[in-house]
């Protein structure tokens, strides 16, 4: 039966029909779709891990024990990921091992846009790349094959476009092949020193012959057109650009294994044409290994290194007539991102602004208070960064900035990579404070469960981890639990903890308003008469709330109840409908 998927789904339908068993993850667009449609699957057990190191250590022990295993992730949670990636480049598989990792160019929900080939290139592990869904699925089974030939871990790379564009594709069968034994192999996967030294050799001649494979597969496809005056090598939604520019005339390489490249194979189609452009997205990875074997193409000299790719763009950078397009023809104004209607952290946050502290911030939709009119984040760098960063911080200025500084973390990325900078501060005893923003999801990424909500992925019930023990047992005296919707109480808490001398955490506790669970309140309405025009209720950036004819407006589409407002005006204009 043939049907549209997304990239992402279909990926996940590959994985199905290969009979993987395993499959944990850590959420992060553009890759999330993977898993939680794999979950859809009664035959294969899938979770939400903590962080993605720890899935893909799950991986690798589903595999270790004979089962087909995936993890998933985005490409900076590869980052986290990479301390076992590298071991088990060593010490191999048993039964089939996948990672499906998710590009971004162009940054549409990250906060950089690198490159996943290169890990694959320096952990010495085959990546197959695909184009479109179909592929997607195929390749995800062809991946399962390639790790036990080869006895490695094997990447799936896609990006945004591939993830969440659909095309059409055969649905297959599933296919479980019999658990592999697992057997006890002390040399082979025990990495200290003595064994690791002699599984390096092992390594290196797993990629020759894999790059020997990468001459004859038909991953890596040759299709010749009537136009020879010029060969373009690609990959990925890059090859669907240069068959939209370039049209079915053109001669292409398309490229499925990205890692290790072939050499003949390119060798040979270069000799076909009168040059040779390599089509790529970020970093010149095949353009780099094309120059190696002594051939002169165009590449990175006349496209760019940085952000996403598009039809228009590849035409205009190589002086190709662009597809007719139909502009708006209107002036839309900007609207620029914030803190939904009813967020559980804009409470907080105006109480952070408030007291005009340095707010050391972290991954989630929190960051999004960086933004005006609130301006109450200063950084965001990685998973858990806030908390390690405020702690020297705090160790670097003193009594400069204790009291005055805060680092911000929702609960899901506490879990992730918080507790680690909690426990710093504990055991090296900086003055700093730590908000835990607890709005009881992972709200990012689409409202997936982690392991303080007391649900698994499926929605079943779950083991939950109770913060305000855990920040105790991890050595933190000062713990405070608050409702941000009540700015009274927040603001008594955030006073004491700024001013107390030793660590504390405060547990800002209300979900997410866009939960299905949270029974809204009727929404708000502004008695024009009562409103004075002061615009204190402006200073909260909620988009329920605008101005108009020098008055306060709420619209009640948008309102939820949350109260914020009401009580921020001292004049009670804020009234609730009905």
């Amino acid at each position: 039966m043939k049907k549209l998927m997304l990239g992402n789904e279909a990926a996940a339908r590959g994985l199905y029909e290969a009979g993987c068993a395993l499959i944990s993850s850590y959420p992060g667009t553009p890759s999330t779709e993977i898993t939680e449609r794999a979950a859809q699957y009664d035959e294969i057990y899938c979770e939400w891990a903590p962080n993605e190191k720890v899935a893909m250590e799950v991986a690798f022990g589903a595999a270790l024990a004979g089962k087909r295993s995936a993890c998933v992730m985005k490409h900076v949670g590869l980052n986290v990921a990479a301390d076992p990636l590298f071991t088990i480049a060593y010490t191999g598989v048993n039964a089939g091992m996948v990672i499906c990792v998710a590009d971004d160019p162009g940054m549409h929900s990250s906060q950089n846009e690198q490159d996943s080939r290169h890990y694959a290139v320096s952990a010495k592990i085959p990546m197959l790349e695909p184009a479109d869904s179909a592929e997607a699925r195929d390749f995800a089974k062809r991946a399962f094959e390639l790790s036990e030939e080869y006895d490695t871990p094997v990447f799936l790379k896609l990006c945004t476009r591939i993830s969440h564009s659909q095309s059409i594709l055969e649905l297959g069968q599933r296919v479980e092949p019999a658990r592999r034994p697992y057997e006890k192999d002390i040399a082979k996967y025990v990495m200290v020193p003595g064994n690791a030294r002699p599984r390096h050799p092992i390594v290196e001649e797993r990629t020759r012959r894999l790059t020997a494979f990468a001459e004859t597969t038909d991953l890596n496809r040759e299709e010749m057109g009537e136009d020879t005056s010029i060969g373009i090598i690609t990959s990925s939604t890059s090859y669907q650009y240069a068959r939209e520019v370039f049209g079915p005339k053109a001669s292409i390489l398309k490229l499925g294994l990205v890692n290790p490249l072939p050499r003949q194979k390119i060798l040979d189609f270069a000799a076909k044409v009168d040059k040779v452009l390599v089509l790529e997205e970020l970093d010149p990875v095949i353009e780099d290994h094309c120059r190696a074997l002594g051939l002169d193409v165009l590449g990175k000299d006349v496209l760019p290194l940085e952000g996403e790719f598009s039809q228009g763009l590849v035409a205009e950078k190589l002086g190709k007539p662009g597809k007719p397009w139909v502009g708006l023809g209107e002036n839309v104004p900007g609207r620029p991102p914030v803190l939904c209607a009813g967020c559980p952290h804009r409470g907080l946050f105006y109480t952070l602004a408030k007291h005009k502290v340095t707010v050391l911030g972290d991954i989630g939709c929190y960051t999004l208070a960086a933004y005006e009119p609130l301006y109450a984040i200063e950084t965001c760098e990685c998973m858990g960064a806030s908390v390690s960063s405020i702690h020297g911080f705090n160790k670097a200025l003193a009594k400069e900035s204790e009291g005055k500084t805060v680092a911000v973390l929702g609960d899901s990325t506490f879990m992730h990579s918080g507790m680690t900078g909690l426990a710093n501060i504990a055991y090296n005893q900086s003055n700093s404070t730590v908000i835990i923003l607890d709005n009881s999801t992972t709200g990012m990424t689409g409202h997936q469960q982690n392991p303080t909500t007391g649900k698994n992925l499926r929605g079943e019930p779950a083991g939950k981890i109770d913060l305000e023990t855990l920040c105790r047992a991890m050595g933190i005296r000062r713990v405070r639990v608050v409702d941000p919707y009540d700015l009274k109480a927040t603001e008594q808490v955030v006073t004491e903890e700024l001013a107390a001398d030793e660590p504390s955490v405060i547990i800002t506790r209300r979900p997410c308003v866009l939960l299905k669970t949270v029974q809204k309140h009727p929404p708000y309405r502004v008695e024009a008469e009562a409103c004075k025009g002061c615009k204190q209720c402006m200073k909260i950036g909620c988009p329920a709330i605008s101005w108009k004819d020098k008055k306060a407006v709420v619209d009640p589409t948008q309102c939820v109840g949350c109260g914020v407002c009401e009580q921020l005006c001292k004049f009670g204009a804020f009234r609730h409908e009905g």
